[in-house]
């Protein structure tokens, strides 16, 4: 005999619970990283503009953007979406570079 009782929707899922957990977890550690990752950046903007260096170095822009592309492909993650991701870091290096530089004036 089986049982015909609908199942409880609130009834929590052991296995779902486990993978949102997880999910929850490695979003801690990104937003973390990310924190860091800018605090670096920022910190990059600020010497770049106090030493007069241009907010830019397309050279190594290039460089990182192929060595992220490689490692999203090792990492069975899209490449496109690496190069997304350094874009979007590069321009809040600029951005920051800009408001050093400002402060500067």
């Amino acid at each position: 005999m089986t049982d015909e009782r609908p199942k409880d929707e609130t009834a929590p899922d052991a296995v779902l619970a486990a993978f949102r957990k997880s999910i929850d977890n490695i979003d801690a550690a990104l937003i973390h990283m990310l924190a860091e990752r800018f605090r670096i950046t920022q910190a990059v903007g600020e010497y770049k503009a106090r030493a007069a260096l241009p907010p830019a170095d397309p050279g190594r822009e290039q460089r990182q953007i192929e060595r992220l592309r490689s490692l999203a492909i090792d990492a069975d993650l899209d490449p496109e979406f690496s190069e997304k991701f350094l874009r979007f870091v590069i321009d809040e290096v600029i951005r920051h570079h800009e408001r050093a530089a400002a402060r500067q004036d």
